[in-house]
Protein backbone atom coordinates (compact mmCIF):
# COMPACT_ATOMS: atom_id res chain seq x y z
CA UNK A 1 0.00 0.00 0.00
CA UNK A 2 1.55 3.31 -1.01
CA UNK A 3 2.39 5.64 1.97
CA UNK A 4 4.32 8.81 2.87
CA UNK A 5 5.21 9.10 5.80
CA UNK A 6 6.44 12.88 7.17
CA UNK A 7 8.78 13.67 10.32
CA UNK A 8 10.15 16.71 11.66
CA UNK A 9 7.93 19.07 12.29
CA UNK A 10 7.75 20.49 15.71
CA UNK A 11 8.39 24.30 17.19
CA UNK A 12 11.18 26.33 16.69
CA UNK A 13 12.06 29.95 17.84
CA UNK A 14 12.62 32.68 14.47
CA UNK A 15 15.90 32.30 12.93
CA UNK A 16 15.98 28.11 13.64
CA UNK A 17 16.40 25.64 11.59
CA UNK A 18 14.18 22.46 11.25
CA UNK A 19 14.52 19.15 8.74
CA UNK A 20 11.57 17.51 6.96
CA UNK A 21 11.41 14.33 6.00
CA UNK A 22 9.26 12.17 4.01
CA UNK A 23 9.67 8.71 3.59
CA UNK A 24 8.42 6.59 0.72
CA UNK A 25 6.51 3.19 0.30
CA UNK A 26 4.41 0.77 -2.17
CA UNK A 27 5.38 2.77 -5.21
CA UNK A 28 8.84 2.97 -7.34
CA UNK A 29 10.03 6.25 -6.02
CA UNK A 30 12.82 7.13 -8.14
CA UNK A 31 9.81 7.84 -11.02
CA UNK A 32 8.01 10.63 -9.15
CA UNK A 33 8.84 14.18 -8.76
CA UNK A 34 8.43 15.05 -5.26
CA UNK A 35 7.20 18.36 -3.62
CA UNK A 36 6.51 20.07 -0.42
CA UNK A 37 3.91 21.84 0.01
CA UNK A 38 2.07 24.09 3.49
CA UNK A 39 -0.99 25.08 4.15
CA UNK A 40 -2.53 27.39 6.91
CA UNK A 41 -6.36 27.09 8.62
CA UNK A 42 -8.19 29.17 6.03
CA UNK A 43 -5.73 29.75 3.20
CA UNK A 44 -4.89 27.99 0.10
CA UNK A 45 -2.21 25.30 -0.07
CA UNK A 46 0.73 26.35 -1.85
CA UNK A 47 3.85 24.48 -3.48
CA UNK A 48 7.33 25.42 -1.44
CA UNK A 49 9.62 23.31 -3.37
CA UNK A 50 10.13 20.79 -6.00
CA UNK A 51 12.67 18.50 -6.81
CA UNK A 52 12.65 16.02 -9.93
CA UNK A 53 12.80 12.40 -9.99
CA UNK A 54 16.57 12.41 -10.56
CA UNK A 55 17.05 14.83 -8.09
CA UNK A 56 18.63 16.80 -10.76
CA UNK A 57 16.06 19.77 -10.89
CA UNK A 58 14.54 21.83 -7.92
CA UNK A 59 12.10 24.73 -8.00
CA UNK A 60 11.09 27.02 -5.17
CA UNK A 61 8.69 29.66 -3.85
CA UNK A 62 9.97 33.24 -3.55
CA UNK A 63 8.92 33.26 0.21
CA UNK A 64 11.50 30.31 0.83
CA UNK A 65 14.34 30.70 -1.99
CA UNK A 66 17.94 31.31 -0.22
CA UNK A 67 16.48 29.51 3.04
CA UNK A 68 15.37 26.01 2.04
CA UNK A 69 16.61 23.45 0.47
CA UNK A 70 14.63 20.21 -1.12
CA UNK A 71 16.53 17.15 -1.70
CA UNK A 72 16.58 13.28 -2.00
CA UNK A 73 17.76 10.17 -1.58
CA UNK A 74 16.42 7.63 -3.76
CA UNK A 75 18.10 4.58 -2.35
CA UNK A 76 16.34 5.46 0.95
CA UNK A 77 12.80 6.63 -0.57
CA UNK A 78 13.28 9.56 0.85
CA UNK A 79 12.73 13.53 0.31
CA UNK A 80 13.98 16.38 2.49
CA UNK A 81 13.35 20.00 3.27
CA UNK A 82 15.98 21.28 4.87
CA UNK A 83 14.32 25.19 6.25
CA UNK A 84 16.98 27.48 7.81
CA UNK A 85 16.50 31.21 8.95
CA UNK A 86 12.90 29.99 9.80
CA UNK A 87 9.96 33.61 10.51
CA UNK A 88 6.85 33.43 12.63
CA UNK A 89 5.02 33.25 8.58
CA UNK A 90 6.35 30.00 7.75
CA UNK A 91 4.16 28.24 10.28
CA UNK A 92 1.91 25.95 8.44
CA UNK A 93 0.95 22.27 8.16
CA UNK A 94 3.67 20.77 5.52
CA UNK A 95 2.43 18.26 2.86
CA UNK A 96 5.11 16.23 1.17
CA UNK A 97 3.62 14.72 -2.34
CA UNK A 98 4.52 12.35 -5.10
CA UNK A 99 3.40 13.23 -8.26
CA UNK A 100 4.99 10.32 -11.18
CA UNK A 101 6.85 12.13 -13.79
CA UNK A 102 5.10 10.54 -17.02
CA UNK A 103 2.12 9.22 -16.43
CA UNK A 104 -0.30 12.23 -15.48
CA UNK A 105 -2.93 11.86 -12.73
CA UNK A 106 -1.32 9.17 -10.45
CA UNK A 107 -0.39 11.76 -6.95
CA UNK A 108 0.07 10.81 -3.84
CA UNK A 109 -0.36 12.90 -0.63
CA UNK A 110 1.18 12.66 2.90
CA UNK A 111 -1.08 13.55 6.01
CA UNK A 112 0.96 16.65 6.82
CA UNK A 113 2.86 17.36 9.62
CA UNK A 114 2.49 20.72 11.75
CA UNK A 115 5.87 23.39 11.34
CA UNK A 116 5.59 26.27 14.12
CA UNK A 117 7.89 29.25 14.42
CA UNK A 118 7.53 31.69 17.49
CA UNK A 119 9.34 32.90 20.34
Amino acid sequence: QVQLVESGGGLVQPGGSLRLSCAASGFTFSAYTMSWYRQAPGKERELVADISHAGVTTNYADSVKGRFTISRDNAKNTVYLQMNSLKPEDTDVYYCKADHAVVAGIVYWGQGTQVTVSS
